[in-house]
């Protein structure tokens, strides 16, 4: 391969590079926003925890409700926050936790099925908490009155109390809480909820008074404080919907934090706040015309975030008359087939996106679909990566086969270039010219080598995606000290693999380079070894830079999720084995062992002038 066409690889590692350096050593971009919406000031001012009244749009529907402060009260920890207030027991197959009589919201939730650490006695995932702690995260639903209403609604404050007999929600038993205004509505909140995280919310009006009511629906989620994510360019963490003619919505929270609040009016759809692996969604029936609004502010110095919608049409109710109206929560893990059967049974718009499948979406489920459908097969996720791995090299080993016969061709020729570039040192034009003439003689495409790399860069890149966001590989072993492919590797040679009892990590500036375990230092391995496959570019730049990239990326990827560094590790060395078959079919020496050596001679210093 030809100068030029190492430059190009050469721009496409570095850009690389540079992306992978610019999500690690910078916390984000954050955007200023030039104008801010006249509502942020009154939502800071608002009561704690009350629903702000919205204001009404130009045609009379009611805006999304604004974000608003913190509970007043604070409890030590989650148990104390609970016990203060009565509720109503939640317990499923997959979920376990409450309803607060206080405002009948979800607020005290917890993922039976996952636990925080491989440990089997740690405790499991807790996703919603209630008001007062200083992480609180609900979802709450309720009615808004247009402004200038005078209608008593039950706010966050208001005590609900149990209606019937059943005082435990589960998949098959259903819990209804009542609310009497005292000033002629009686409202009743029925929550339902199936075999895994889609709860159905009936609100129900019943008017004994003398005048007809107009009420709209809303339904929001708020979460405190600074939520931990991991920050990584390819997966989303924070506000997030599907709203419309909007399409895909999603805000991270920094970004959120400067615009503040950002409204949706007159559109369809769902909205929530997405973890790595949780995510919580409020969703109106589909095609359900609504306001839509991400919102953040702050109370008592604690961030508060909050993603609700408000329905544009209001649900009137006649004097004497009863009505109900229905809408949906998701609160749960971000497991592919519930999603999917949530989207096709209900006709929720692109629910699919509450996973971020990437770019290369198109790629990446189908990828997704593989990954487990082989687990099932062989029982290991690791086994299953390294299955999918050589399944897609073994798809494209035509490619593959043209690249490196190209890449052979051009080696074979290589003393013909070197000696046309001595010839025609002084004069580029001619070089050029002469490479042209010796690459049609020997009927050579110097591109041809780079096109089908170029091809299979989206297929690699949603493969890579699928092992970073599937739930699937959370605390799943593989072998010997791996015991969670969505975690680093937990050896680090710095320690001697735990010989020294120190922590190299907590050191100032330096401590977050200084974990590099055993997987790390493979893939870096394999990744050098794959360089040596071909003699080092005569240009003395270019060999100091790929020489170092190994390093680079051995470090990059020292506290990458074990499951990608074994892909990367895997990956290379079946690039290694591709390339040396390949080559060798082609009639091609490849001195593996000699340019191995190669790389550790020290080079001659040039010989100094003679004097005449």
């Amino acid at each position: 391969m030809n100068s030029d066409n190492r430059n190009v690889i050469l721009a496409v590692v570095l850009s690389m590079i540079v992306l992978f350096g610019w999500q690690f050593f910078i916390a984000g971009p954050q955007l200023e926003q030039a104008q801010r919406q006249a509502e942020i000031a009154a939502a800071q001012q608002a009561e704690s925890e009350q629903l702000a009244v919205p204001s009404t749009n130009a045609d009379g529907s009611a805006a999304a409700p604004a974000a608003t402060p913190g509970a007043p009260q604070v409890f030590a920890d989650r148990q104390t926050a609970i016990a203060a207030t009565d509720r109503i027991e939640i317990a499923t197959a997959d979920l376990e936790g409450s309803i607060n009589l206080t405002g009948a919201r979800i607020d005290d939730l917890e993922l039976k099925q996952y636990r925080e650490t491989v440990d089997p006695d740690s405790p499991i995932i807790a996703l919603l908490k209630p008001a007062g702690l200083p992480d609180a995260y609900f979802v709450e639903q309720g009615w808004a009155a247009a402004a200038g209403s005078n209608v008593s609604l039950p706010t966050s404050q208001s005590v609900w109390t149990l209606e019937g007999d059943n005082a435990t929600l589960t998949a098959d038993t259903p819990v209804t809480l009542r609310f009497d205004n005292g000033q002629g509505l009686v409202f009743h909140r029925t929550f339902a909820v199936d075999d895994f995280y889609l709860f159905t919310v009936t609100q129900t009006v019943e008017n004994t008074g003398a005048g007809d009511v107009a009420l709209f629906p809303y339904s929001r989620v708020v979460r405190h404080g600074n939520p931990q994510v991991q920050n990584f360019f390819i997966q989303h963490e924070g506000p997030i919907g599907v709203l419309g003619s909007n399409n895909y919505v999603a805000r991270k929270y920094g970004d959120l934090q400067n615009e503040q609040q950002v409204d949706f009016s007159s559109t369809t759809g769902w909205l929530g706040i997405a973890d790595k692996y949780w995510a919580t969604a409020v969703l109106p029936k589909p095609d359900t015309t609504i306001n839509a609004r991400f919102a953040y502010t702050q109370s008592g110095g604690t961030n508060v975030f909050q993603t609700n919608y408000v329905e544009t049409q209001p649900v009137m109710v006649p004097a004497g008359a009863t009505v109900s109206h229905e809408a949906y929560v998701f609160a749960g893990a971000k497991e592919d087939r519930v999603i999917a059967s949530y989207q096709e049974g209900y006709g929720f718009d692109r629910l699919e996106l509450l996973i971020d499948w990437g770019w290369f979406h198109f790629l990446t489920k189908p990828m997704h679909w593989l990954l487990v459908t082989l687990y099932g097969i062989l029982g290991n996720f690791g086994l299953a990566v390294l299955a999918v791995t050589v399944i897609v090299k073994a798809i494209f080993f035509p490619l593959a086969n043209r690249s490196y016969a190209s890449m052979a061709a051009m080696r074979r020729v290589q003393p013909e270039m070197k000696a046309i570039q001595e010839r025609f040192k002084d004069d580029r034009a001619a070089q050029q010219q002469a490479m042209m003439e010796l690459y049609k003689k020997e009927k050579i495409n110097p591109l041809s080598g780079c096109w089908p790399i170029l091809i299979q860069i989206p297929v690699f890149f949603a493969l890579y995606t699928v092992i970073f966001i599937s739930l699937e590989m959370r605390h799943a072993p593989f072998f010997g000290w791996i015991q969670d492919l969505a975690a680093p590797d937990p050896t680090n040679i710095f320690t001697l693999f735990g010989l020294i009892p120190w922590d190299p990590t907590a050191l100032p500036l330096l401590g977050s380079f200084l974990h590099l375990g055993i997987w790390p230092v493979i893939m870096g391995i394999s990744m050098w070894v794959q360089m040596r496959l071909n003699p080092p570019p005569p240009d003395p730049t270019q060999a100091m830079i790929f020489n170092w990239m190994p390093v680079i990326f051995t470090f990059m990827l020292g506290t990458f999720p074990a499951g990608l560094v074994i892909y990367w590790a895997w990956n290379n060395t079946l690039s290694i084995a591709q390339q040396w078959f390949i080559m060798k079919r082609h009639g091609v020496e490849v001195n593996l062992f000699g340019n191995i050596m190669d790389s550790f001679r020290r080079k001659p210093k040039p010989a100094e002038p003679t004097k005449s």
